[in-house]
C-alpha cells in the first residue's frame, strides 16, 4: 500500500496534517519544508507568498502527490480538504519590510566602509573590485588590503584603482592572516560601520545601501549578512549548498530578482558570515573587534565576534534581498578551510556552549522557509514576474511628463507624490535610479541611496547599465 498523507485541518494560521511517511510540504508548487512521518503542525506567521490565498500540497520524496491539493487563506479557518478559492497559484507579492530608520538615526548614523582582505586569486579579485566599484556609491570608502600576496598580478590589478578618491589600498610587509587584516581595515575605517566583504565575491544592485537599511531598521541589530550561491548556512535556497543561479538569468538578473522580491525576509541567526557582512561599529566599541589569537586564519571569528555581540544585546539578521556571488575556498583551497574549520568551532564550542544550539534553534526558522520558498519559485520561475522578461532595474518616472522608453529597464509611477511616503515607497520597491527635475524628490531619493537624474541624465544611466561608477 503507498504511503498517503491526510489534511487534519487549518486555523487560519496553523496547518495540521498526517503523514503515513517521510514527505514534504509544497505552497503554491513549490517546496516549503520536509514533513516527518506522523501528525505534523506548521503555524504561519504570516501569507509566504504576500497574498491571503495559500495553496498546499504533500508530495512525496519521489514527487508522486499523496492528497491532492487544498486551497485556502491565510487568516480564514477552512474546511478539511475544502477548497476556499479556486484557479492557479498566486504570483508572489510583496511581504511587509521593516519600517525604515527614522531620519533622526539615519542621518546621525556613522558612514559606511568596505573592507577586503585579499590574498592572491587575482582573477577573483577583479571581479570583486569591478563589481564593488559598479555597484556601490563614490561616498563609501573602499579599504583593498594586500596580505602579501605572492601572486604579482594582484599589486598589478590594485595599482590601476590607486589613484581613486573612494579606495585606500595598503600592503601588509608580511603575512599577517585574514583575521589581524581584518583588524587592520576596521581601524583604518575609523568610526564608519564596516562591511567585511571577501575578495572572491560579487556584489550586486543595491547591495550595500540594503544592508545598511536593514542595520538601522532597529536599534538591537548588530549585524546584517547577505545570502548567496556558496556560503554555507547563508546559501540559498538550500543550505549548506552551492545553489546556482537559473541559467537564463545573469548573475546581475538573479541578484535583482532577490532584491525585488525577497524584501522582508529577514531570518534572524545567533551568527553572521564574514563573506558579506555588515557590522555597526557600535558593535566593535562595546565589545572589540576580531581575536586574532583564537582565530589567525579566520573560521570562526565572526562567530565569535557575534556571540561576544549577543552577550551585549545586539542580535544578528540575514537579508534575503541581498544576493552575493560567493567563490568560497579560492585563497586556502577546500582541505584547508574544512581543517580551520574543525580548530575554530572547537574554540566556539569551548568559549561558547550553548552556540551550536542557538544556531540549531533559529536555522529552521519560519522566516528562513520562507526566505528560501520565494527564492525556489524565483529560480523555477513559477513566480509571476519574470516569465517572459528577466528581471530588470527600476525606475521611478516623477514629476515628468514622458514615459522613459527603454525595454532595458522596469519604470514606476508611486501612487502618491508625499515626500515622506515616497521615501518608504523608494526602498521598498526596489527602485534603483529616479527621474525628476524636483529638488525635494531628489533629496528624498539620495537620502536613501537611490540616484536622481534629469532626462539626459538617466538615459546615460541606462546605457550604462545601471553602474554607479
Amino acid at each position: 500500500m503507498n504511503p498517503q498523507g491526510q489534511w487534519l485541518g487549518w486555523d487560519g494560521r496553523v496547518l495540521r496534517l498526517h503523514a503515513d511517511a517521510p514527505c514534504e510540504l509544497h505552497l503554491d508548487g513549490a517546496l516549503f519544508e520536509p514533513v516527518a512521518a506522523g501528525e505534523f503542525a506548521r503555524e504561519f506567521a504570516f501569507a509566504p507568498g504576500g497574498g491571503a490565498e495559500m495553496e498546499f500540497s504533500l508530495r512525496a520524496v519521489d514527487g508522486r502527490d499523496l492528497d491532492g491539493t487544498w486551497r485556502v487563506r491565510f487568516g480564514a479557518p477552512a474546511q478539511s480538504g475544502v477548497d476556499a478559492w479556486q484557479g492557479a497559484a498566486r504570483d508572489l507579492q510583496p511581504l511587509a519590510d521593516l519600517p525604515l530608520p527614522a531620519p533622526d538615526v539615519w542621518h546621525s548614523a556613522p558612514p559606511a566602509a568596505i573592507v577586503v582582505p585579499i590574498h592572491n586569486s587575482p582573477q577573483c579579485v577583479q571581479r570583486c573590485i569591478a563589481a564593488l566599484l559598479r555597484h556601490t556609491p563614490l561616498a563609501r570608502r573602499k579599504i583593498l588590503i594586500d596580505d602579501a600576496s605572492s601572486d604579482p598580478v594582484v599589486a598589478e590589478i590594485l595599482r590601476r584603482y590607486a589613484r581613486r578618491p573612494d579606495i585606500l589600498i595598503r600592503k601588509n610587509a608580511e603575512n599577517l592572516g585574514y583575521t589581524a587584516t581584518c583588524n587592520l581595515g576596521i581601524e583604518l575605517a575609523g568610526n564608519a560601520d564596516v562591511v567585511l566583504l571577501n575578495a572572491d565575491t560579487q556584489v550586486g544592485p543595491r547591495w550595500l545601501e540594503r544592508l545598511r537599511l536593514t542595520a538601522y531598521a532597529d536599534a538591537r541589530i548588530g549585524s546584517v549578512t547577505a545570502v548567496s550561491d556558496n556560503a554555507g548556512a547563508f546559501s540559498v535556497p538550500e543550505l549548506e549548498k552551492y545553489c546556482p543561479i537559473p541559467e537564463r538569468w545573469s548573475l546581475e538578473q538573479a541578484q535583482r530578482a532577490l532584491l525585488q522580491q525577497c524584501g522582508g525576509c529577514l531570518p534572524r541567526l545567533s551568527t553572521g558570515n564574514g563573506f558579506c557582512m555588515y557590522v555597526k561599529r557600535e558593535v566593535f566599541d562595546r565589545v572589540g573587534v576580531l581575536d586574532v589569537a583564537a582565530f589567525p586564519s579566520g573560521y570562526g571569528e565572526e562567530n565569535d565576534l557575534c556571540q561576544r555581540a549577543e552577550q551585549a544585546g545586539f542580535r544578528h539578521v540575514i537579508a534575503g534581498d541581498v544576493l552575493v556571488q560567493h567563490e568560497r575556498s579560492v585563497s586556502f583551497g577546500e582541505a584547508r578551510r574544512t581543517a580551520l574549520g574543525v580548530q575554530g568551532m572547537a574554540v566556539l564550542r569551548e568559549r561558547w556552549p550553548e552556540y551550536e544550539a542557538q544556531v540549531c534553534a533559529t536555522l529552521w526558522s519560519f522566516e528562513r522557509r520562507v526566505l528560501d520558498w520565494r527564492v525556489r519559485r524565483l529560480y523555477a520561475g513559477t513566480d509571476g514576474h519574470y516569465a517572459t522578461r528577466p528581471p530588470r532595474p527600476r525606475v521611478a518616472l516623477i514629476d515628468v511628463d514622458c514615459a522613459l522608453a527603454d525595454a532595458a529597464v522596469e519604470c514606476l509611477r508611486p501612487a502618491a507624490d508625499d515626500l515622506i511616503a515616497l521615501r518608504a515607497w523608494l526602498v521598498h520597491s526596489a527602485v534603483e535610479a529616479v527621474q525628476t527635475g524636483n529638488p525635494g524628490v531628489a533629496r528624498v531619493a539620495a537620502s536613501v541611496g537611490v540616484p536622481a537624474f534629469d532626462a539626459a541624465g538617466i538615459a546615460r544611466w541606462v546605457a550604462n547599465g545601471g553602474a554607479l561608477a
